[in-house]
């Protein structure tokens, strides 16, 4: 639920510091998927429901991802209601042959 990712997955090593303060870094690994392609890489991961915040949304204190996902958890939860399983059977207090040693 949301946006898609921005697509950089790769790992980085090194931090190499700059003289004015910056550094480097050099990209070293990504997600190499079982279809011989770079998964996630450049493209990133699609959701299953796209909502997009703007920064409007946020300076009214709204947050349109995480509404869409509380309305889709509470539309789910009504198609299929959940209920407690029944108690189990009930146990005596004392087994029968306890005080019998």
């Amino acid at each position: 639920m949301g946006t898609r990712t921005w697509g950089g997955v790769r790992g980085i090593r090194g931090n190499w510091a700059l003289l004015d303060g910056g550094y480097i870094t050099i990209p070293e690994g990504a997600t190499y998927g079982v279809d011989s392609q770079w998964a996630i890489e450049n493209h990133g991961v699609d959701p299953d429901i796209p909502v997009d915040d703007t920064p409007g949304d946020w300076m009214q204190g709204r947050d349109d991802q995480l509404q869409a996902a509380v309305d889709y958890i509470l539309a789910e939860m009504k198609k299929h209601p959940a209920s407690l399983p029944p108690p189990p059977p009930l146990l005596p207090a004392y087994p029968k042959d306890a005080g019998s040693k």
